[in-house]
């Protein structure tokens, strides 16, 4: 008797968007274009109220009781959703790879954890690794250049998934930095505890980003931005920083990040 096909597994839908710190106090349509993002790949997106932020600041400075303490509130808001995605890999990786092994000594807080680590995705690799998204349907009218930030690449392998999605964006150009997957000097606390050797690191950033002659830098991770972006304009340079998801989803007219808000 022949066996029928095997089913493949069901793509997740309900997926709960973790906005993270930065976007929810500074950027806030980094988080409407990641919903717009999911939303037009077929999902159904929440955004749980009584988020918190990761962890990862305590997490860095080796304050392991705050981190576990945060992250046990984040796996109770968290249970239930097919997918939880964050338009950063920095925090991402904070879900996806650190979390499991903040509770070694405690099996049933280290499952769930394990658990939530593998519902865990960064925003494009979800879109485009989960989801099987290909294209989407914007525009931007610019050269851009595209800086690989840390977390996003070395823990979670972002790599050629935006640049897929931005090959498909009409009216761009992408003009590659000597150095994108280098890092920009932001690192979380990195840049309190060593600021000269951070500055250093986003001035040969910020050389590299110029070199391109794109009048657009994208990134994944909005610490990076924000660290770039300010070096850039206190070079005086015309460059605009914007998070990839806003052009992803066709709001590249926003004001840049650093820029004023229109009035």
């Amino acid at each position: 008797m022949s066996r029928s096909p095997s089913k493949p597994p069901a793509r997740p839908r309900r997926v709960a968007l973790f906005v993270t710190c930065l976007v929810d106090l500074f950027r806030p349509s980094v988080g409407f274009a990641a919903v717009k993002l999911l939303e037009e790949a077929g999902c159904t997106v929440e955004v749980p109220p009584l988020q918190v932020c990761c962890g990862q600041p305590a997490y860095n400075t080796g304050d392991r009781a705050t981190t576990r303490a945060i992250a046990a509130q984040v796996i109770d808001t968290f249970e239930g959703y097919d997918a939880v995605v964050a338009p950063s890999g920095s925090c991402g990786g904070m879900l996806s790879h650190h979390y499991p092994g903040l509770f070694d000594d405690d099996p049933a807080m280290k499952a769930r954890a394990e658990n939530l680590a593998g519902r865990s995705h960064e925003l494009i690799s979800f879109l485009v690794d989960v989801l099987g998204v290909k294209e989407v349907g914007a525009r931007y009218d610019g050269s851009v250049t595209y800086h690989d930030s840390c977390s996003g690449l070395r823990e979670l392998g972002v790599k050629a998934q935006p640049r897929n999605l931005l090959g498909s964006v009409q009216g761009l150009e992408l003009r590659e930095m000597k150095t994108p997957e280098v890092c920009c000097g932001f690192g979380g606390t990195f840049c309190v505890k060593y600021p000269e050797i951070s500055n250093a690191m986003v001035g040969e950033k910020s050389a590299d980003i110029s070199s391109t002659g794109a009048d657009t830098l994208l990134a994944g991770d909005l610490g990076c931005l924000m660290n770039m972006a300010g070096k850039l304009q206190r070079e005086g340079s015309a460059i605009r920083a914007r998070h990839v998801a806003e052009v992803l989803a066709g709001m590249g007219d926003l004001p840049a990040i650093g820029e004023p808000e229109r009035g």
